[in-house]
């Protein structure tokens, strides 16, 4: 029997489940709220049972559950404190004598700023934001507790570019009238459809992965591209340009963290050792296909 246990049962987990869930034969999603837990409980997909962790207090039930776990995807990110599933149930996952594999969902965040220059796993991490020094080290704890482990499971961290796919996208945001086409001379952003981070979760737990794999399409591009490609599949107009100079004093600390931050991300490692090969090799075919699908 198959277990997986889903740290942070969100976007890119639903995603994974949904394609690559009748892999398992056990599912648990962790979730923070107890509606939330009741609504996926009483219509789960598959074999999914919700558990309620609120970041805080060790669950027992998540606990129990772990013991028999033979997959673990985390995508909780840690904050301030650390890694607030490391802290709760690193001590559990460390003894768990069936666990196969780790998966944790990290960030391309941990690069910093590089001026619009190409990066790939063996880049250095040292001048970084806070939130990405908090990344590094929840990369480092759980790889750690990949050698502390006796049964030797895989860890591998998946750094995400950019997420889009279904009801988060530019084609939504344009319909929602929430769509802003800021313009900062240089920048470049990183995506990747969510379809694609599901692949390569599977092609991790498949190929018993150890390491640090980038998870981004293959064309960085200026972050309004997508919002015109977006408006003309839509036949509509895209929103008027607006300097970056007057949207930063209306964005939030962490949007304006992303602005801040200039990279290309090569995914190399990931179509040659996981062998992943991308649906949507740039936003073009995910939007076209997530407009088609509408």
């Amino acid at each position: 029997m198959s277990t997986l246990i889903c740290f942070g049962y969100g976007y890119c987990a639903e995603h994974f489940v949904a394609e690559f869930g009748d892999q398992f034969d056990r599912i648990i999603g962790t979730v923070r709220g107890e509606d939330r837990a009741a609504v996926l409980n009483a219509y789960r997909p598959g074999p999914l049972e919700a558990m309620i962790f609120d970041g805080r207090q060790p669950a027992t039930d998540v606990n129990d559950a772990i013991a028999d776990a033979n997959y673990v995807l985390i995508s909780v990110p840690p904050n301030e404190d650390g890694d607030p599933i490391f802290s709760a149930f690193g001590e559990a996952l460390k003894h768990a004598n069936k666990l196969r594999e780790i998966v944790y969902l990290s960030t391309v965040g941990v690069y910093g700023d590089r001026e619009g220059r190409w990066v790939d796993e063996g880049a250095l991490t040292e001048d970084v934001s806070t939130r990405g020094r908090q990344r590094l080290s929840a990369e480092f704890y759980w790889r750690l507790l990949g050698r502390w482990n006796r049964s030797d499971p895989g860890v591998a961290v998946l750094r995400l570019a950019g997420i889009y796919g279904p009801g988060q996208n530019a084609l939504v945001q344009i319909a929602s009238g929430k769509a802003r086409r800021i313009a900062k001379p240089g920048q470049v952003f990183n995506r990747i459809h969510v379809a694609d981070i599901a692949q390569a979760i599977d092609a991790a737990f498949t190929r018993h992965a150890s390491g640090i794999f980038n998870v981004a399409d293959d064309d960085p591009t200026p972050p309004a591209d997508p919002i015109v490609f977006a408006a003309q599949l839509m036949g509509v107009e895209p929103p008027p340009e607006i300097p970056f100079e007057e949207a930063a004093p209306s964005m939030s600390p962490m949007a304006l963290s992303f602005w801040q931050e200039c990279r290309r991300v090569r995914n190399d490692k990931l179509k040659r050792e996981l062998g992943v090969s991308l649906r949507y090799p740039t936003y073009r075919e995910g939007l076209r296909a997530l407009f088609e699908a509408r």
